[in-house]
């Protein structure tokens, strides 16, 4: 019997795809995730179905569309029904160690002994060998007070957890590490906050101007969008030069943190002679905007909020250094772990392996995807919609009167010109209306 391989999954919070070296970002630096992408595969073409952390973060759990497993903020916790079959658990039935260190974002009840997560101290032996969990930042945010007197970085306080993880582990072993960087400390001035280390970085940078940030098209976006938390955000980082700069720079900070960090933990791996047969997997919950269209943060069913990074490291494959163009997905992650590490994945998840992918074979792949926001927010506006390889259609559906978008992405990839309203595209819209209806459908059936 082959050796069950080691499986570290590393989660970030808020980083779009195109924040990485490897996505010929020219001006970020992330060596360690670039040298990562040389020996495994990049998709080019990941996608969160809801750009929200809380439901983003029960899909790659548990496979499932949010509609499935239905669970965002302020939502019942997440169904013990769904959080049985999600990959932790499953593995865990199966004699692998488990571990969580960081933002979990999920609650669940009825699973084995799980009490609120906010009890930091709480384990889950359904789940987690070790839940290290420290979503809900206290007055410190990331600035953690130490002993001495001094304070150490969040990002590299999970660093240091998860190399005291890898210390002391069992294999086969399944680690999933959830980076809160590169998200903003929404109630601070500074917004983001890296650590000390990163300082040097960017310091003569100048960050060009976003995509579709002229003031003429924010004004012709509806009432609902100009006054939505989409603005107010962006009031708080991006409305004067100054402050785009600043921001823009601690996010790169901030993301550079976490790939110095990865870095650390890969050197444990060799030094604990565990690399050969750990599969690594990164990605993040989802994208975000940084000023485009004079918005900020995600939600909204855009490529700036639906993209995001992707890469899988296998050793135990002949192919390295692989760039692959699929439509992936969040719910594709539960079910790529469990094939990776020999394990059927239930017939109930929506999401498939990537593993044929990362052999470099050629199937049969989806065509389209279905993707939704649905948290209740007075100022953050409901919508749901598909995307193809050349079409985007999403509609706001509690507006009224009803909201719609089209978009063509093979002559307009940033999204700049909505045709929904154009009667030369009156058909196409038609039948983006009734596929998008129709994903719901199945999305929906069999709904626990």
């Amino acid at each position: 019997m082959p050796t069950p391989p080691n499986i570290l999954f590393v989660l970030t919070d808020n980083q779009r795809h195109d924040l990485l070296g490897a996505a010929n970002n020219p001006i970020i630096h992330t060596p360690h995730l670039d040298h990562l992408t040389r020996r495994g595969t990049r998709f080019t073409h990941a996608f969160a179905t809801t750009p929200i952390c809380a439901a983003s973060r029960a899909s790659i759990l548990t496979g499932l569309y949010e509609r499935r497993h239905g669970f965002t903020f302020l939502t019942p916790p997440l169904a013990a029904a769904c959080a049985r079959t999600s990959y932790p658990a499953l593995l865990h039935d199966v004699g692998y160690q488990t571990g969580l260190i960081g933002k979990l974002g999920i609650e669940s009840k009825g699973v084995g002994d799980i009490i609120d997560i906010e009890d930091t101290a709480t384990t889950v032996p359904a789940l987690f060998d070790r839940l290290d969990n420290y979503e809900h930042w206290g007055p410190e945010g990331y600035e953690i007070a130490q002993p001495d007197g001094s304070t150490r970085h969040l990002t590299d306080i999970t660093g240091d957890k998860a190399i005291d993880f890898l210390r002391t582990c069992q294999s086969p072993f399944c680690l999933s590490i959830s980076f809160n960087a590169p998200h903003a400390q929404d109630n601070d001035p500074r917004q983001y906050i890296w650590p000390e280390n990163e300082t040097a970085l960017y310091q003569d940078t100048t960050f060009p101007e976003p995509l579709n940030s002229d003031p003429a098209y924010f004004a012709s976006l509806p009432d609902f969008l100009r006054h939505s938390e989409s603005r107010k955000r962006w009031s708080k980082r991006y409305d004067t030069p100054q402050k785009f700069q600043r921001s823009m720079q601690g996010l790169y900070r901030m993301v550079s943190g976490v790939d110095r960090n990865i870095g650390r933990i890969l050197a444990e791996l060799e030094r604990l002679d565990l690399t050969d047969n750990t599969i690594i997997i990164f990605t993040s919950d989802h994208g975000m905007f940084y000023g485009e269209r004079g918005l900020c943060d995600c939600w909204l069913l855009h490529e700036e909020s639906l993209r995001v990074p992707l890469l899988v490291y296998d050793p135990r494959t002949a192919h390295s250094g692989l760039t692959r163009h699929e439509m992936v997905l969040n719910i594709d992650i539960a079910p790529t772990i469990l094939d990776l590490a020999g394990i059927p994945a239930p017939t109930t998840y929506q999401g498939r392996s990537l593993a044929p992918l990362l052999q470099n074979q050629t199937v049969p792949w989806r065509e389209d995807f279905l993707c939704e926001h649905h948290f209740t927010h007075p100022t953050i506006p409901k919508s749901e919609g598909l995307r193809s390889q050349d079409w985007k259609y999403f509609r706001y559906y509690e507006q009224d009167p009803l909201y719609e978008c089209l978009y063509n992405l093979q002559i307009d990839p940033n999204e700049t010109t909505n045709l929904a309203a154009d009667p030369e595209h009156e058909d196409q819209l038609n039948l983006m209306r009734v596929r998008c209806d129709q994903l719901i459908s199945e999305a929906q059936a069999g709904s626990p």
